[in-house]
């Protein structure tokens, strides 16, 4: 469960359940929503511990280098143990069995919902290779990280409606990507970011520094807030304007006060403070849409 980050993974799953709900405006049938349910808890367990397992021996090389991985104080992906294939508490050939099982499970659910769903969950796993191969190649691998997180939302429309609305699925897509860039990616790369540059990782905050990366969170969170109101509004739900009103209030309660934290001080107290807030930002948004069909 360490290795999957299984805390920030149950936290994960309620964005491809909000952006299903958004568009549907309805609840699925019951064995949709049971099926779906264990489809995204296995695409997101595989898609973590995949991370874990190409970045095995770069996480071996931070533990020599700091003299142990450091559990970051409230950090949501230390909640657990951090890297547990790193720090030798499983073997190499158990997170990769570990990995491939969860991607079988995935890939059934994934095919029996709807077979475009087989083709994102594939595309999600190839990005998010590609994403722990370029640590040391490019900074814009954030970019690669955006998509890799869009892909269980999009899967999930797909599930629901077989021919969704292609504008709707394209501001999902755009929501999620800065949102993932600004209150994830490069709030996570900051916990490393030490080691990073003994490393000569070209994250995020290594090539651009503290200021220019809280520059770079500042925008994205902002833009995400604002994609907030745009895909309401494709939506089919009733009473656009109130909903997406409220979600923006919420919103922006949850993410702007840390967001504007870290940009006036650039310490990276307030990157795991605004992590830890936007990992529940999707969980807000589906209690939203939830009360909204009940109502």
């Amino acid at each position: 469960m360490a290795l999957s980050r299984t805390p920030h993974g149950l936290l994960d799953m309620t964005a491809p359940a909000f952006g299903a709900l958004l568009w549907l405006a309805a609840f699925p049938p019951l064995p949709t929503i049971i099926l779906g349910l264990i489809t995204v808890f296995a695409g997101y367990t595989a898609v973590y511990a995949l991370n874990d397992v190409i970045d095995y021996r770069v996480d071996r090389e931070k533990a020599r280098i700091a003299g142990g991985l450091r559990e970051a104080d409230n950090y949501l992906d230390a909640v657990m143990i951090r890297h547990p294939l790193a720090q030798g508490l499983l073997s190499f050939r158990e997170g990769l069995a570990w990995a491939l099982g969860w991607s079988a499970v995935a890939l059934v659910g994934a095919y029996i919902l709807n077979p475009i769903c087989v083709l994102i969950f594939l595309g999600g796993c190839a990005l998010e290779a590609v994403y722990c191969l370029m640590l040391r190649i490019s900074p814009f691998r954030t970019l690669i990280s955006g998509a890799v997180k869009t892909t269980g939302a999009i899967a999930a429309v797909f599930a629901v409606d077989p021919d969704p609305s292609l504008h709707y699925v394209g501001a999902l897509f755009l929501w999620l990507f800065f949102w993932e860039i600004g209150g994830q990616n490069i709030p996570a790369d900051w916990a490393d970011v030490d080691e990073d540059r003994q490393l000569k990782a070209q994250t995020v905050p290594v090539k651009f520094g503290p200021r220019g990366a809280a520059t770079m969170v500042l925008w994205t969170i902002c833009i995400a807030l604002g994609l907030n109101l745009v895909l309401i509004q494709f939506s089919r739900i009733e009473s656009k304007l109130p909903f997406g009103i409220i979600a923006l209030i919420a919103g922006a309660s949850l993410l702007l006060p840390p967001t504007f934290q870290l940009y006036r001080s650039a310490e990276r107290h307030w990157a795991m403070v605004l992590f830890n807030r936007a990992s529940y930002y999707p969980v807000v948004m589906l209690l939203l849409i939830v009360v909204q069909i009940l109502w």
